[in-house]
């Protein structure tokens, strides 16, 4: 239906024979849909195609609102939000009216007199899809006025009575009648104002000032809450919880790659004129094995979780870092290298939650990660025999110096005094790009050193690889 053909009345909507479903209806129609021809229903949500997803698709099949339940960083709120997709373009809703009212079954008294009033004669407004989402992250001095509504002081001066249910000012959830409300970490409402929602999704009615109102609103309830904040901050009461159909447990990326993915689509994408980056595959798999071994870390609590966030972060660091030095020795050619993993620091540490006892730092939990990320990577690629020819060299005296300030070339120009190294470099695919050579140059000798092959001194900034 093109915009100049949309009925502008309730005559003519009734005429054309539109029939207007409730939001859980048309999400369902929408769903089947999309499922028939094979379309994506989250896009950009990566890792959640075999658990999550599923059971999102199960609960909107069956009409059931939904609790996301999961830590930080699992794209609960981004899976609520990208929910509207399933709403039809348009739909049509009384003209003016606060709350959306369906133009043949409108809730609030106004648009109740209005049709009573003028009938078939009533405006229509057609709404699209992104004004029928609405979200809320709940805190403790939310107020039930807040979310259902609250007398309108002003109203009231005007001469209506308190009792007068057009006294009210609709809230955030009336707001969003015949569209999708989500509620942000549900445990930290407070329990009377969950009492509140409980009312308004089941019952149908609320108390405001003292008297009763009925608000029959076609709402789809979306939810999350971190296990956590079930003991820690708040709870959800079990009312509430009973009513909302279907829980849903998400979880971190299980591997490295969903992991890698992330880690890319989700990173800041800045363009530097002059400069060219390029990251090696290893470097991504070291910078995403370093948040993988965090989640396994008896060092760090794991209830609080480590989030996704934190390899966005350093991803987002450590290319910063290999510009910055690009641009300072004036190189047109940037990647990241081994040393460059100093700049996660920043980004890691604000972000994990301690569990150890004692006086440990998180600088040493966070450099015993990327130890130990190094070497799991770099025992994926080789084997500790490929390297006897580079070992023997350094037994007969051979040391290579490597650093943060180094230039791409300087390392090229080392590379023909070390036997041993080129095909490693090959396998790594570092060929034809000083920067990347020099990647894989450190990559290599730091990996030998953690299996402890080779020694290392570090003066100054300077590192030198040793026998």
């Amino acid at each position: 239906m093109s915009i100049t053909t949309q009925p502008r009345t309730i005559g003519e909507l009734r005429d054309s024979g539109y029939k207007v479903l409730s939001v859980k209806e048309e999400m369902r129609k929408n769903l089947i849909q999309k499922i028939r021809k094979g379309e994506e229903l989250f896009p950009g949500i990566i890792g959640y195609e075999e658990t999550v997803i599923p059971q999102i698709e199960n609960a909107i099949l069956s009409g059931q609102d939904i609790i996301f339940l999961g830590e930080r960083g699992q794209a609960k709120t981004r899976m609520a939000r990208s929910l509207v997709n399933l709403l039809d373009e348009v739909v049509p809703v009384i003209a003016g009216c606060e709350i959306n009212d369906d133009p043949f079954d409108p809730v609030c008294k106004a648009c109740r007199e209005k049709v009573e009033e003028f009938g078939d004669k009533v405006e229509i407004a057609w709404l699209p899809r992104d004004r029928r989402y609405g979200e809320k992250l709940a805190t403790p001095d939310i107020t039930i006025s807040d979310l259902v509504g609250e007398v309108d002081p002003v109203r009231v001066a005007e001469g209506r009575y308190l009792s007068d249910e057009l006294t009210i000012h609709y809230g955030m959830i009336p707001r969003t009648n015949r569209g999708i409300f989500c509620i942000n970490e549900l445990p930290d409402l407070a329990e009377r104002i969950q009492v509140g929602l409980l009312n308004i999704m089941e019952e149908r009615d609320v108390q405001i000032r003292g008297y009763k109102i009925r608000l029959p609103l076609d709402v789809y309830v979306v939810a999350s809450a971190n296990p956590e904040d079930y003991t820690n901050r708040g709870r959800i009461i079990t009312p509430l919880k009973d009513r909302v159909g279907s829980e849903i447990r998400t979880h971190y990326p299980y591997g490295l790659e969903h992991e890698m993915q992330i880690m890319e689509a989700e990173s800041a994408h800045f363009v530097t004129e002059g400069l060219e980056v390029t990251v090696p595959k290893f470097m991504k798999e070291v910078i995403a094995e370093v948040t993988q071994l965090a989640r396994r870390s008896n060092d760090i609590s794991q209830r609080s979780g480590v989030s996704v966030r934190v390899s966005v972060s350093n991803f987002e660091n450590v290319l910063s870092n290999a510009s910055r030095r690009a641009l300072r020795l004036k190189e047109r050619q940037a990647a990241p290298r081994v040393s460059d993993l100093a700049a996660i620091m920043a980004s890691t540490c604000g972000k994990i939650e301690l569990d150890a006892v004692g006086d440990i730092k998180e600088e040493r939990v966070v450099q015993k990660l990327i130890n130990a990320a190094i070497v799991s990577v770099f025992n994926e690629y080789f084997e500790q025999r490929e390297f006897d020819q580079l070992v023997a060299g350094f037994e007969r005296g051979l040391n290579v110096q490597v650093g943060d300030d180094l230039s791409s070339m300087e390392y090229v120009n080392q590379l023909s005094k070390v036997g041993g190294l080129s095909k490693a470099i090959d396998k790594l695919g570092g060929r034809g790009n000083p920067a990347a050579i020099a990647s894989s140059v450190e990559f290599i000798l730091e990996g030998l050193h953690l299996n402890r092959r080779l020694n290392k001194d570090e003066v100054r900034g300077k590192i030198r690889y040793r026998r």
